[in-house]
This record gives structure tokens, C-alpha cells and sequence, in this order.
């Protein structure tokens, strides 16, 4: 499913309930889902031309058709130097905090895409078109979102989620422990995220948020209490 939440912003719902997501925004593809996610992908981009694709981080259900969409489109992958490894060789459960774990061995069999060649990397205060690239590590090592100051749309990966992830219920949340490199520095980059005071704000996992309420700021700040 594809729809727009701001000017030449689209998310791309791989799932139901909006559990994976990833976003075209002006003209670049960010994340990709996982390996089934292909077909939903290229419908999308058949629809919306993309120059180029970015990871948030290389994670099996944010580069799960990578290789494959960078193939049929002919588009360079980037990603932050942290996340090199992981993209281009495939590998994308080894900064798990247990890796050997049923659910990373599931991932990375049934989820994760192959490899591909990394075109360049990108790192703090970078620009993706006018969006801001901002570090955001934590949940992995070399983890970023992206940020449009103008109209306030944040694009955060998995810093938080905006649903619990087994009932699907919306709601914030921090990204399970589980799949979490670090999660005190997640917290650190959660902060670091919520004094931007976006106003609309794409996750990896969950619903668009209009965050007319502040409630962003809020859990971030609930989050922070426990550092």
C-alpha cells in the first residue's frame, strides 16, 4: 500500500497494520522490508521514480529486497559506514546481542535479502535532497534517520516503534531489546531525535504519527528518566 504523508514523502506498508514500512522521499527509496517485500516495492517505484536507495540500517526487515530493487532499477545503495558490512555481505544478525537466538536464525534465513555493493556512505549533517542526515545509533551501530526541518517529517527507522510489535496495537515503544545492539544509546539517540520536535514522524514499524500532541517528545522524555 502505497500513500503520501507529505510533499513528495510516500510510505510504503509491506504488512498489515503498518508492522513494516519503508518511504520514498523526494525521489529516494528508504528501506526496503524484507525479501517478499520485492514485488510491493517495485509497484511502488513504478509509480514514483527513485534516483537512489538508503538503508536506515542493514537489518533483514529494512534490507530484505536491497539487492534485488538496486538490480532492476539500476540505483546506488547507500548506507552509513557502521552498516557497510552487514549490507553488503548479507550477514545482518551478527550486532544482535544474541545472534544465535531462533528468532535471528528465522530472520536471517526466511527475511534477510543478499548482500550488495555499498556506492557511498553517509554520515551526520549529510543532505539527502533536503533532508538532514541525523546518527541515531543504538539499535544498531551505524543507524540514521532523516530529517526535513521545513514541514518537520522525520523519517526515524527503528530508534522507537509505533506499535507493540507482537499484538500490533499502535502505541510507542522502544525497539526490542532482542534485535537492540544498545539500548541505553538508542535512548540517547531517542533524545536526541525528540528535540528536533517533528511534526510528522515515519516508522519502521508502525503508523505514521501526526505529532500534534507532543507525544513523541513525551515517551522520549519517559524513556530518558530511566538513563
Amino acid at each position: 500500500m502505497l500513500h503520501q504523508i507529505a510533499p513528495e514523502v510516500f510510505q510504503i506498508s509491506l504488512m498489515p497494520r503498518n508492522s513494516i514500512n519503508c518511504y520514498i522521499i523526494e525521489g529516494v527509496l528508504v528501506d526496503s522490508g524484507i525479501r517478499r517485500s520485492y514485488t510491493t516495492v517495485k509497484k511502488a517505484l513504478q509509480k514514483i521514480p527513485v534516483y537512489q536507495h538508503i538503508l536506515t540500517h542493514a537489518h533483514a526487515d529494512h534490507q530484505g529486497c536491497s539487492d534485488q530493487i538496486c538490480a532492476e532499477f539500476a540505483i546506488p545503495l547507500v548506507c552509513h559506514p557502521e552498516e557497510v558490512f552487514r549490507t553488503e555481505t548479507g550477514m545482518v544478525t551478527n550486532d544482535y546481542p544474541t545472534p544465535q537466538h531462533w528468532v535471528a536464525k528465522l530472520q536471517q534465513k526466511y527475511w534477510a535479502g543478499q548482500g550488495h555493493k555499498v556506492e557511498r556512505t553517509i554520515v551526520e549533517n549529510d543532505w539527502i535532497g533536503n533532508f538532514r542526515v541525523i546518527e541515531t545509533p543504538g539499535h544498531s551501530a551505524g543507524h540514521i534517520s532523516l530529517f526535513r526541518e521545513r514541514d518537520g517529517v522525520l523519517i526515524m527507522g527503528d530508534v522507537a516503534t509505533n506499535m507493540n510489535l507482537l499484538t500490533t496495537a499502535t502505541g510507542l515503544h522502544l525497539p526490542p531489546s532482542i534485535f537492540t545492539s544498545d539500548q541505553q544509546r538508542n535512548i540517547k539517540s531517542l533524545r536526541k531525535l525528540a528535540k528536533l520536535n517533528p511534526a510528522i514522524i515515519g516508522f519502521g514499524h508502525g503508523p505514521v504519527m501526526r505529532n500534534k500532541d507532543r507525544k513523541f517528545e513525551q515517551f522520549a522524555a519517559k524513556c530518558s528518566a530511566v538513563i
